[in-house]
C-alpha cells in the first residue's frame, strides 16, 4: 500500500478497504480453480467458503447499517461455511457483491457520522468502531486467503509486498525514490 498522509478516519478505512480487498484477489489470481474449493483438512475452510463467509457477513453488517442491527435476522452464518461457490466465477461474483455493499454504505458517510450509534446483535457501537470491528474482521479472512493461496503455490508464489531476501533491495528502491520526489 502506497503511503498517503491522510487526517480523514473515512479516507484512510476506505483505503485499508480496498488494500486488503486487493491483497487478497492478488491472491487467489494464483490458485487454480481446484485450489480456490481445497482445504487443508477437515477443520479448515477453502479459499471459497472464507470469501462466502466474508460476503455474508459483509451483506449483514452493512445493509442499512445506520438504521438496522448489523446481524439481520435472515442470516444463517453456519451456513456460510458449507457449499462453497462452485466456479472461479461464482467466487468472484460472491466476493464482488460483498465489497460492493461495503463501500455502497461508507462511501457516502461523512467525518459527522463516525459518532452515530449503530447495533450489531443488540450491542452499541459508533460507526468507527463498526467499521474497526470490520477491518479487522476482513484482513484476518484477506490473510487466511493468501496463507491458504500461498501454501498451495508454494514455489511458484509471487509476492505480494516484499520478497523473501528482498529486503534490501526494497529499501534502496524507495530510498531512491523518496530522494527523487524531494
Amino acid at each position: 500500500m502506497t503511503l498517503k498522509f491522510t487526517a480523514s478516519y473515512l479516507e484512510d478505512s476506505l483505503e485499508l478497504f480496498r488494500y486488503y480487498k486487493k491483497l487478497a484477489e492478488r491472491a487467489m489470481d494464483q490458485v487454480t480453480d481446484d485450489q480456490l474449493t481445497s482445504v487443508l483438512d477437515g477443520e479448515m475452510n477453502s479459499i471459497a467458503i472464507i470469501v462466502k463467509h466474508m460476503a455474508g457477513n459483509m451483506h449483514s453488517r452493512w445493509t442499512d447499517f445506520l438504521t438496522t442491527d448489523g446481524e439481520k435476522p435472515d442470516r444463517n452464518r453456519d451456513s456460510e461455511f458449507v457449499n462453497a461457490p462452485g466456479s472461479r466465477h461464482a467466487v468472484k461474483k460472491t466476493w464482488d457483491e460483498g465489497w460492493e455493499i461495503v463501500f455502497t454504505a461508507l462511501s457516502p458517510l461523512s467525518e459527522a457520522d463516525l459518532g452515530r450509534t449503530v447495533l450489531i446483535r443488540g450491542e452499541a457501537h459508533s460507526v468507527m468502531q463498526d467499521i474497526n470491528r470490520q477491518i479487522a474482521h476482513y484482513a484476518y479472512h484477506c490473510g487466511q486467503i493468501v496463507l491458504l493461496a500461498k501454501h498451495f503455490q508454494a514455489h511458484e508464489w509471487e509476492s505480494l509486498t516484499v520478497p523473501r531476501g528482498k529486503s534490501d533491495e526494497f529499501n534502496k528502491k524507495v530510498s531512491a525514490r523518496e530522494i527523487s520526489q524531494r
